[in-house]
């Protein structure tokens, strides 16, 4: 007989928290920097910078911005149940923050050439949540 699910089991998804303040702000269009500063523990203000910094031609900003949020967003996923693996689905809104900075971090590793980097990020998503594989 063949199974075609481990059968030990996938721990639960992680879901991280809303931050209704600052998701307020972003949405109101204040400026992402702004929001970082009052917000640091925020992932999506970090990937805002990221991703403006990227369109920019900022690539080096960018990377910087991507990793503060991505590191944000680990402190954020272990303090909710996160042991490094397991789902963490982009339909869950508050999880949205920390899947685009590390989207960000390796569009911006690859661009500087820094392929190892690319690789864990994008091997990252793909155990996050396999529909955001590039």
């Amino acid at each position: 007989m063949t199974h075609s699910h481990n059968l030990l089991g996938e721990p639960p998804a992680t879901l991280l928290p809303a931050n209704p303040e600052a998701d307020a702000e972003l949405a109101a269009g204040t400026p992402a920097a702004e929001v970082a500063a009052q917000h640091p523990t925020v992932s999506a203000a970090w990937a805002a910078l990221a991703e403006e910094a990227l369109v920019g031609g900022r690539t080096i900003e960018a990377y910087a911005y991507a990793r503060t949020g991505y590191h944000r967003g680990l402190d954020a996923l272990r303090r909710n149940g996160w042991k490094g693996f397991g789902p963490v689905p982009w339909s869950h809104e508050p999880n949205r923050g920390f899947l685009r900075c590390v989207t960000e971090l390796a569009k911006a590793a690859e661009a500087i050439g820094e392929t190892a980097e690319y690789e864990r990020c994008t091997q990252l998503l793909r155990d996050c949540d396999p529909s955001l594989a590039p």
